[in-house]
């Protein structure tokens, strides 16, 4: 989950033992504790089943997916991407060019998640990573003039929560490793990237085109279809892959997902880390060329045609003349 927000710097912690932030709710419209957090400061959180809110959270949900936690999930369900697409998220807007995003479905008429049962959460090991941060959120900055983004933490504390009043603290970077985000972090932040760029060059980049729309969305969450991509003929005519590459891309969805990635970079933005092919652009041109005469025979033959057929109907009416 990546809030954009302005919040202020963190304040420094003493010597020795970091220390427990306090905390205090800045206006009652909202649960987000105005204090950045790095991965070695302190706070008071625990979840479990024997608290009298479990489940809650889950009972009113508003989760954007990101491109592993879909992986995780279609995986988990035995789905191909596609399917778990049309079946378990909805769509939404990232920005006001409308940048593709999908949100986790919830149930019918309820905004309760899809996934939750009387017993909990019913796909718990393969949770996306906004539910494995609760109660924190990310909050992923970049700075004017910076190629890369930072990372910051942040507690989030609704009413109805009770894990912030149970007797137990941790730093960041344990609960992170507690929760497994880890390899959810690794894996998501090169998409975040990607998307904190574009939000960040603003007209630099300018309006994407349709097509670029198409691109980010197959690339980020129809992996499946970006196998197929990768394997039709006009992207092995243009990319040059090594052949024990490109069985590892087919073979291996994270791996898959982490060339997607370097692939929305080369569309995208131009970073070139994917090899063309020498003569891809005369082929190209080419078929560019071929592609014009046709047009412009069918014209022709169009033309013809229709002055046939103003011809045949010209003889006709002055035999009846």
């Amino acid at each position: 989950m990546s809030i954009d927000i302005p919040l202020p710097p963190p304040p420094e912690s003493g010597q020795g033992q970091p220390e427990i932030k306090e905390y205090s709710d800045p206006s009652p419209m909202t649960p987000v504790q105005p204090v950045q957090l790095g991965p070695e400061d302190r706070f008071q959180f625990n979840c479990h089943k024997g608290i009298a809110c479990f489940n809650k959270c889950c009972q009113n949900i508003d989760i954007m997916l990101a491109p592993y936690d879909i992986l995780r999930l279609k995986k988990r369900l035995g789905l191909s991407s596609r399917d778990f697409i049309d079946n378990f998220t909805r769509d939404f807007a990232m920005d006001g060019h409308g940048m593709p995003g999908l949100k986790l479905a919830t149930k019918d008429e309820s905004p309760a998640c899809a996934f939750l049962t009387p017993e909990g959460c019913g796909v718990y090991a393969d949770r996306p990573s906004a539910c494995r941060y609760y109660a924190l959120g990310l909050l992923s900055m970049r700075r004017k003039d910076s190629p890369t983004d930072e990372d910051s933490y942040f507690v989030v504390k609704e009413d109805h929560c009770l894990g912030h009043e149970e007797p137990k603290t941790q730093t960041v970077r344990d609960y992170r490793k507690e929760q497994g985000l880890e390899d959810y972090d690794a894996i998501n932040r090169e998409w975040r990237q990607i998307v904190l760029k574009k939000r960040s060059s603003g007209p630099t980049i300018g309006k994407p085109s349709e097509r670029s729309m198409e691109l980010f969305f197959l690339a980020s969450y129809d992996l499946d279809g970006f196998r197929d991509f990768i394997s039709t003929p006009g992207f092995t005519e243009l990319f040059e892959l090594d052949p024990a590459e490109k069985e590892l891309l087919l073979a291996t969805d994270e791996a898959l997902l982490r060339f997607a990635f370097r692939f929305l970079k080369q569309a995208l933005y131009g970073e070139i880390s994917i090899p063309v092919r020498a003569d891809a652009a005369d082929k190209r041109r080419e078929r560019y060329r071929q592609r014009v005469e046709q047009m412009e025979r069918e014209a022709v033959e169009r033309k013809t045609m229709d002055q046939d057929a103003q011809y045949e109907s010209l003889k006709y009416e002055s035999q009846d003349d």
